[in-house]
């Protein structure tokens, strides 16, 4: 289970930090009720579980805005993980509050653990654009499992680079979306690896697709929005 909640942080890194920065921008329209759904495929394209969002407490306007994510994580075996975190817009720069992400609900989901996060947002400019390198961000997890037993994992997403335009149709609709790559790089325990991904962006939405592959750039995982509303 810790080894799930480590990867959901991950998940977390990637979408919805993405997600609160487009507040400040043109491409993710910040309302309470919003909810967005993913669905997330493995390398045969089977169902594997689903990243449910949203939006809350939505306060302040224009470039100055602050929110709650809710977040439920159901597995392919229909579990469900659930909680909440603090994300804040100002200006062109989005914080998280790393600690609203160690809630009492998630750590009681864990047992026995402490944790401690710390990192850079991920930025997503005002205006995108072919060719656009965009900066890179980093996130850092320390867990404390009881004992001697500790779990430490770092993510750094480097080389972030905007490809290109193009339209993209999901359950959740038809979207013209900027296709963004990037690289990311974990050091998880024994586990050291640089693998390659690609996300879609739609403006007033946030990210629509992402795909992730291995050293050999074969497809490894997806995940995509098969449901969106505000």
């Amino acid at each position: 289970m810790k080894r799930l909640f480590t990867t959901l942080f991950i998940a977390t890194f990637t979408i919805t930090i993405v997600h609160a920065q487009n507040t400040c921008s043109t491409y993710y329209p910040m309302v309470d009720g919003a909810k967005l759904q993913y669905t997330n495929y493995n390398k045969k394209g089977k169902e594997d579980g689903k990243f449910n969002y949203t939006v809350t407490n939505v306060k302040g306007s224009g470039n100055n805005i602050s929110a709650t994510m809710e977040m439920e994580i159901v597995d392919k075996k229909g579990k469900v993980y659930t909680s909440d975190y603090d994300i804040v817009c100002d200006g062109d720069i989005v914080k998280i509050d790393f600690k609203s992400l160690m809630s009492e609900q998630m750590l009681s989901q864990m047992g026995d653990v402490e944790m401690d996060i710390s990192g850079t947002d991920i930025e997503l400019p005002n205006s995108l654009s072919v060719g656009q390198e965009l900066p890179d961000a980093n996130i850092s997890i320390k867990m404390k499992m009881g004992g001697a037993i500790n779990m430490n994992t770092n993510v750094e997403t480097v080389n972030r680079k905007v490809e290109k335009l193009e339209s993209l149709t999901t359950p959740a609709g038809t979207f013209d979306c900027y296709v963004i790559y990037s690289e990311t790089k974990t050091k998880m325990m024994m586990t050291n690896q640089t693998l390659p991904s690609r996300t879609w962006f739609s403006e007033g939405v946030g990210m629509v697709k992402q795909e992730s592959y291995n050293k050999s750039g074969k497809l490894t995982n997806s995940m995509v929005l098969t449901n969106y509303s505000k």
